[in-house]
């Protein structure tokens, strides 16, 4: 691959991965729309460890403290800040991992890599964010997250598997809908993201590395580097915006191109 289509598929992924946009919707639309040559998962996957690195550096403060936790976890024990939110973490993939296996191996994901899908889930998904953005209550904060609001945000991510949901929307979603304020319910939906994006990576890349040249993993590597440069400034700015603009302008957007997608896609 050439480096402006490496460029712009690493800017797309890095942009759109922490807004609730969908970044797996936009990469599979970018050869849809554009003519250009499918980037293929490997690269797909690349970007995404380059968003995970963007994200765990953001926010090492939390993620140090669920490392600290996990010992104690071991030991049985979640008495700890650090432990619980290793629980936690663990707890909400859980789903997201079962649910992805079963359309991995069942060949269903690749068949939900359409236009189609990824309008209506634009589309739905975008109207359900506004929903509980606007009318969801306001009283949780990150230290209040448990075990069941773990369990019900790790079902609602596992709908993200679902080209054009967005797995950051969806998770924001349901801690709306849970009664976290906006930006401790993002803080929430992209620690989520951790341990999600490792398991997706060795899931998809393992075997897809397998079979990959050196010239594949070279593009993969810049890939993932121009990502993660990308997501470290999309992030900060989300989370610095999250103080006084809510997710409306996000809903729009996600309306608008929902509705062009599902109008190509009928009309082709």
């Amino acid at each position: 691959m050439s480096f402006a289509h490496l460029f712009i598929v690493a800017i797309i992924q890095g942009i759109t991965e922490f807004l609730p946009v969908s970044s797996s919707g936009h990469l599979i639309l970018l050869p849809a729309l554009t003519g250009m040559e499918d980037q293929g998962q490997l690269i797909d996957v690349a970007v995404h460890v380059g968003t995970l690195f963007a994200v765990i550096l953001y926010f090492w403060k939390d993620v140090r403290e669920g490392l600290q936790g996990i010992p104690t976890l071991i030991c049985g024990r979640a008495n700890t800040p650090g432990a619980r939110l290793a629980l936690g973490l663990i707890i909400a993939t859980i789903p997201t991992i079962i649910f992805g296996a079963v359309l991995h191996f069942s060949g269903l994901s690749d068949m939900l890599r359409s236009m189609t899908v990824i309008g209506w889930t634009m589309l739905g998904f975008g109207i359900v964010l506004y929903v509980a953005d606007q009318w969801g209550p306001t009283h949780k904060e990150t230290k209040d997250w448990g075990i069941r609001d773990a369990l019900i945000m790790g079902l609602w991510q596992m709908l993200a598997l679902i080209p054009g949901t967005s797995r950051s929307g969806i998770t924001i979603t349901g801690a709306r809908q849970l009664g976290y304020t906006r930006e401790d319910g993002a803080r929430i939906a992209m620690l989520m993201s951790i341990p999600t994006i490792i398991a997706s990576g060795i899931l998809l890349g393992a075997e897809m590395a397998v079979e990959a040249n050196a010239a594949v993993m070279r593009d993969a590597a810049i890939a993932a580097a121009l990502a993660f440069v990308s997501a470290l400034g999309a992030l900060t700015l989300m989370m610095r915006l999250l103080r006084s603009v809510s997710f409306t302008p996000y809903v729009i957007y996600r309306i608008i191109l929902g509705v062009i997608l599902l109008i190509v896609a009928y009309t082709n």
